[in-house]
């Protein structure tokens, strides 16, 4: 009874102390609401959504009447002819998309950090981060203008001066690994990067100092310095991307590619098969299906990677 007693008085003090921080607060925390508000309607409502993933939804019954059909729409994924084509390739362009977006950023970052010059280096940083604010809508119809078979830059332009064949780029799938690669690169790189020159910025430059003084050269300096500093941001950045692993680019795989058939084998991923498998079947539960397994494949890849980050190096780990 006395445990019980002390208990209700002691939860009662901490309510009035969270209630008396958000008033001392109440200007912060009336600038945070609209952030607050926009997260729970857009990605916490939503999230009962998650029994359409397990039901034969019918709009007339609504979802609480629909019939259960437990992990019928999950073996949809997994059971269909496609299943291994569409999980490997989503597997393997995002995992070359996040090594080599990685590398470049980080080398471009270090090399807008030489620049001395405040004009030029606001220049280049928006230059680089513009295409990251371009819809894909735009990217697919500049893709498109590059290489159309008839009409395109890359056809008229460069190969048939070169006394080339013209190359029908929408009906060739071995060339897609290389187009969609760049594309990304060229339209994700740039908000990597001022990611990582921010974090440069921020460290102390007498280590560079220190370091010139000891006769390091550049390359040094990037690889003893820079990057063991900004390696917690690196990882952090690393660990978000593979949490998306699952999860590939719509707007990549289905505008730039303009949905061409003939590229399925190459360009089709878990993302484009259950959008034209929607339009076919109206299955919404095949599509809640995907995005549930989705998420929580990127939940135990996060979870997995950053215990190992934790072995290794506590104070980098994410959590």
């Amino acid at each position: 009874m006395t445990e019980l007693a002390m208990t209700k008085p002691v939860t009662a003090v901490k309510r009035k102390s969270v209630f008396q921080a958000i008033w001392k607060y109440k200007a912060l925390t009336a600038l945070a609401l609209p952030g607050i508000l926009f997260l729970l309607i857009n990605n916490y409502l939503p999230m009962f959504g998650i029994f359409v993933a397990f039901k034969d939804l019918n709009y007339t019954k609504g979802i609480w009447g629909s019939d259960w059909v437990g992990f019928a729409n999950f073996k949809f994924l997994f059971t269909g002819n496609d299943a291994y084509i569409i999980i490997r390739n989503t597997l393997l362009y995002n995992s070359v998309f996040i090594a080599i977006n990685t590398v470049l950023a980080v080398l471009f970052a270090v090399i807008l950090n030489e620049v001395k010059n405040r004009y030029l280096m606001r220049f280049y940083q928006s230059a680089m981060l513009l295409p990251y604010f371009v819809s894909m809508v735009i990217v697919g119809y500049v893709v498109f203008g590059f290489l159309n078979p008839e009409l395109g830059f890359v056809n008229k332009a460069l190969l048939e001066p070169a006394g080339k064949m013209g190359i029908s780029w929408y009906g060739e799938a071995e060339y897609w690994p290389y187009i969609l690669t760049f594309v990304n690169t060229w339209k994700s790189i740039g908000y990597l990067t001022v990611v990582y020159l921010a974090a440069i910025v921020g460290i102390d430059p007498e280590y560079y100092e220190a370091a010139r003084m000891d006769g390091a050269t550049r390359w040094q300096q990037m690889t003893r310095i820079t990057i063991p500093l900004i390696s917690p941001v690196i990882i952090i950045m690393t660990l978000l991307a593979i949490g998306r692993i699952f999860n590939a680019d719509f707007g990549l795989f289905y505008q730039a590619t303009l949905a061409a058939g003939a590229l399925k084998p190459t360009t089709d991923v878990i993302d484009t098969y259950v959008y034209n498998a929607l339009l076919v079947s109206g299955n919404t539960g095949l599509a809640s299906a995907a995005g549930l397994l989705q998420s929580v494949v990127g939940f135990i890849l996060v979870v997995t990677v950053n215990t190992l980050v934790r072995k290794f190096s506590n104070e980098n780990a994410l959590f």
